[in-house]
């Protein structure tokens, strides 16, 4: 088999003409008709009908043509593959993320890696809404929690846990709890992202004993009645930060705020399941090498978390 006879062929057909696939190609007529008429002979069939007016694919041509057309395509994305990864990746990355995580920690992560790429550009936006990437026209997006199903790949990079936490000024004033029990006679400062009424299960350790999942020593639903509940986990921290009780918030939130004492762990042997974060993007058969760049450069900064080190 010589791959050039289908690349003639594929060139014929797409351009109608020997004269335009020889121009395309950059060989002269005769080399085109002679390279058909060979693969013809080779598998025995006619795949072209040739009249003085124009070229027309018989059945078996057309049948042929549709596998060969995606043969040529592959070859000529591998080509542009190498060709990519030998030249310095550049061009534009669009990224979108919450914006607590945003604040938090990827903008340092973002900063890191446009250091080490100065020919690559990229755009933050930081959106606590499911955005569409491919409508939107999105490279990336980090998200937390269980992913449905849909045709985007979700690549882990860590999890993170909410834990239990509040300021000392709070616990001047009411002596913090020794058993997850007490906490039912403390002020609860709540994160409710779907309703009034959400409410969290905490776990002894983060994670659910075997065997164990029903009995209460194990588990505590952190819930209302709250002082102070809100949709936005910025709202939460700068309650608990001001006295106003006892928070439930992500640990990479919070994390500065355990390392100069502004807040303080409560309860460190509780805390919610581990939720997974992704970096979630669309398929795509050859993925652009900035994009593949940040993808890794993402998932080496976040293992293990810069918050949990």
């Amino acid at each position: 088999m010589d791959l050039n006879d289908i690349v003639v062929f594929t060139k014929v057909v797409e351009t109608k003409s020997f004269t335009g696939a020889a121009d395309l190609l950059g060989l002269p007529k005769s080399t085109v008709s002679r390279k058909l008429a060979q693969l013809e002979e080779r598998l025995g069939v006619r795949l072209v009908q040739r009249t003085t007016r124009k070229l027309a694919l018989t059945e078996i041509g057309e049948a042929y043509y549709a596998r060969c057309a995606r043969i040529v395509a592959d070859i000529n994305a591998a080509e542009q593959l190498v060709t990519d990864m030998q030249s310095t990746p550049r061009g534009r990355l669009r990224l979108t993320a919450s914006v607590d995580f945003s604040t938090r920690f990827l903008g340092a992560i973002v900063a890191d890696f446009l250091a080490e790429h100065r020919d690559i550009s990229l755009e933050l936006e930081a959106n606590d809404r499911i955005i569409d990437l491919i409508e939107d026209g999105f490279d990336v997006a980090v998200r937390f929690g269980q992913m449905p199903e849909s045709t985007l790949i979700a690549r882990k990079l860590c999890n993170v846990y909410l834990v239990l936490c509040a300021a000392p000024s709070y616990l001047a004033r009411h002596p913090g709890p020794k058993l997850i029990e007490e906490l039912d006679e403390h002020d609860h400062v709540l994160f409710t992202p779907q309703s009034r009424n959400h409410t969290w299960t905490i776990y002894r350790g983060g994670v659910r004993p075997p065997g164990s999942s029903s009995t209460p020593e194990n588990t505590y639903e952190f819930g209302p009645p709250a002082r102070l509940a809100s949709n936005n986990f910025g709202a939460v921290r700068d309650v608990a930060l001001a006295g106003g009780g006892i928070a439930l918030m992500s640990d990479f939130a919070v994390a500065d705020d355990f390392r100069s004492g502004a807040l303080v762990r409560v309860l460190p042997d509780w805390a919610t399941h581990p939720t997974e974060v992704h970096a979630v993007y669309p398929a795509r058969q050859n993925l652009p090498p900035r994009l593949t760049l940040f993808l890794d450069h993402l998932a080496k900064a976040l293992n293990p978390p810069p918050w949990a080190r």
